[in-house]
């Protein structure tokens, strides 16, 4: 599990490309200590497990699946990426509770300069729609936001400096792709809430 709170960036080494999968190599600098053989990484919020590690460089499979429905698909050798280690037990939940499994990928359909912060326009997929409330969380490449005003295909987040500061997202431009994923607990909520109408349509 994860909390959306971004604890630095890495950078993409080598990207090994095979007929099903790719091996990542990548830079986690400091958040490479007291790693081991089956540890859960955040990688731009796509949870990713480390299977070797040379000094501060950790290596990570990612199959057909991953790179497909992830922003991890269009990486290249040298792009920065959000990191965050997996939630201890007793560690501050400062975010939300994630599990690093993206729903979609979605594109930036505008961006602009708010004083010292950022204003961006997320597009909104059909599977999207359900989950995306005023107010309520979302995880962008793994940085846990909350939501600004919904429009009919849209959505706005409003990001402050120490959030542009430390993670990727002063990258983006108009058009990028970022990773998103719904919390848990407002998927179960959602789906909860449907499965009950659904129900009851059928009852009548």
């Amino acid at each position: 599990m994860f909390t959306g709170i971004v604890q630095g960036t890495g950078t993409i080494i080598s990207i090994d490309k095979k007929s099903t999968s790719s091996t990542f190599s990548i830079d986690l600098g400091h958040l490479s200590s007291h790693l081991s053989l089956g540890s859960s990484v955040s990688i731009d919020g796509v949870c990713m497990t480390v299977t070797s590690q040379k000094d501060t460089i950790v290596f990570f499979d990612a199959i057909q699946e991953t790179l497909s429905r992830t922003t991890l698909g269009q990486s290249v050798e040298g792009d920065i990426v959000n990191l965050e280690r997996a939630l201890k037990i007793g560690d501050e939940l400062g975010g939300h509770l994630l599990s690093g499994h993206i729903m979609c990928k979605s594109s930036i359909a505008s961006r602009k300069n708010n004083g010292e912060g950022v204003d961006l326009e997320i597009s909104i997929n059909d599977e999207l729609k359900p989950y995306i409330m005023e107010k309520g969380y979302i995880a962008v490449d793994g940085i846990s936001l909350t939501i600004g005003k919904v429009n009919k295909n849209t959505f706005n987040l409003h990001l402050i400096p120490e959030t542009l500061e430390r993670t990727t997202i002063n990258s983006k431009i108009e058009g990028s792709l970022v990773n998103i994923e719904i919390d848990s607990i407002t998927q179960a909520v959602v789906s909860t809430v449907a499965s009950i109408m659904e129900n009851q349509l059928k009852t009548r």
